[in-house]
Order: structure tokens, then C-alpha cells, then sequence
């Protein structure tokens, strides 16, 4: 089992704010807006706003989201997908395996005026989700039987006016959102790689270390599954 985690969600680029994370580790997920054509409407940030602990600013409500990754359980999501059309991200996904880990990390604003120990002051990367894989990653949606195409029909990439997706992937009944957010930020500041990079991945944590795909081999990948499974995550803080 190994694993790699990406970067996704709301930033200071797209849509213009982080969403936050509070004291006890909760947090919300606000996807970027969708930047190409759709063949068909898609949800909006007006939409998702009252399913979200965030408030979100009047001139995004009628923006259309980039619903990806797609969370089953979360609004206007049916399973467990998601795509990349870039190669810095879906060459590494396009790599895993079925029953290795797909994982997702975000950028989020520190809610709390005091935050507890383990949270920078400002802003941090947190993982905020995963899959673990159902199947192989696709890397050639064109040869897909149809009942194979209808796993990815409400995907946000599929979605588009051309699907432009390099790499996508479906994940089985354990993946999903987590409940409590785990910091890859050290509590020092934002920038700060804490041990679950430096010590567990193959990153170095220096640079933008928190806009790279984090690759985890299987002893670290096991390693990092436990640490995500108990929230037990002080040493590496």
C-alpha cells in the first residue's frame, strides 16, 4: 500500500479566500470554481452555501464550483471520484495501485483568535480526505465500457465540454472527507513542514513544499494511515 497526497480545494488564487479550519480540528471543504465549459449545469457556491460552515462572499454565489474532488456524502456528490488533468499531479496518481492511497490536502484558514499547540497561527496545509483506490487508476477513458463510464458520470472533469482528464480516480467504501483535519504544517507558521512531510514523505518540505504531490512509500503510507485513524499526531507536530 502506498500513497500520495494533492493539493485541492479553495485558496487565495481560486476562489480568493481559504476555508477554515476551528479549534477542535473540524473544518470546512469549499472546491475552486470550474474553469471551462460544461456540457451540463453545475452547482454553484450558492448552492453549497448552506451546507457550509463558511461564509461565502455575494459575488461567488453565482460561480460555478469545480466539484472535484467528488466526496460521496458531501453536497451534490454521488461517489468517490476524482481527475487531473495535469501531469504534475495525475503522472504520480496515474502510478498508484488499487488498494493504495489517494489522499487530498488543502490550504485552510485558522479559525480560532487562540488555536490550540498543534495549529500555525495564520493559515495551514491540513489532509482533509482520501480514497483508497477501488480499482486501478484510469488513464484512458475512451476505452471504458459504458457500465465503466457511469462511475465517473457525475465527475467534474467528465462534466465538462471536453473530459480533459488524465488520470481518474474512484475510490472504495472506506474513502471519503474526514471528520477532523491533520496538519502537514508545522505549528511554527504555514510555510513550516511539519515530520509527516519531512520524516514520512519523500519531500524535503523546503520551497512550496504545500502546492506539491507528497509521495509516501508503503511504510510510511502505513504509517500515515494510523496517525489519520487515531488523530494521534503530537509527535509529529
Amino acid at each position: 500500500m502506498r500513497a500520495v497526497a494533492v493539493n485541492v480545494g479553495a485558496n487565495t488564487n481560486e476562489p480568493g479566500f481559504r476555508a477554515p479550519v476551528f479549534a477542535d480540528g473540524s473544518f470546512a471543504f469549499v472546491p475552486i470554481p470550474e474553469s471551462e465549459p460544461t456540457r451540463e449545469p453545475v452547482p454553484t457556491y450558492g448552492d453549497l452555501a448552506p451546507s457550509l460552515p463558511v461564509e461565502i462572499p455575494a459575488s461567488l454565489a453565482d460561480t460555478q464550483v469545480h466539484l472535484d474532488p467528488e466526496f460521496a456524502g458531501y453536497p451534490y456528490c454521488e461517489r468517490h471520484t476524482y481527475g487531473d488533468p495535469h501531469g504534475v499531479k495525475a503522472r504520480p496518481l496515474a502510478d498508484l495501485e488499487c488498494g493504495d492511497w489517494a489522499l487530498f490536502y488543502a490550504t485552510l484558514d485558522t479559525a480560532a483568535d487562540d488555536p490550540p499547540a498543534w495549529q500555525p497561527p495564520e493559515w495551514g496545509a491540513y489532509l482533509v480526505g482520501g480514497f483508497r483506490l477501488a480499482s486501478d487508476p484510469v488513464t484512458d477513458y475512451a476505452a471504458l465500457s459504458p457500465d465503466e463510464r457511469a462511475v465517473f458520470a457525475n465527475n467534474a472533469h467528465v462534466k465538462r465540454e471536453r473530459m480533459d482528464a488524465a488520470v481518474l480516480l474512484h475510490g472504495d467504501d472506506r474513502s471519503g472527507l474526514f471528520d477532523r483535519a491533520v496538519p502537514l504544517s508545522a505549528p511554527s507558521a504555514g510555510v513550516d513542514a511539519n515530520r509527516l512531510v519531512t520524516d514520512l514523505s519523500a519531500d524535503s518540505g523546503k520551497g512550496p513544499w504545500w502546492r506539491r504531490p507528497l509521495r509516501f512509500d508503503a511504510d510510511a503510507a502505513a504509517r500515515l494511515e494510523a496517525v489519520v485513524s487515531s488523530r494521534s499526531f503530537d509527535e509529529w507536530v
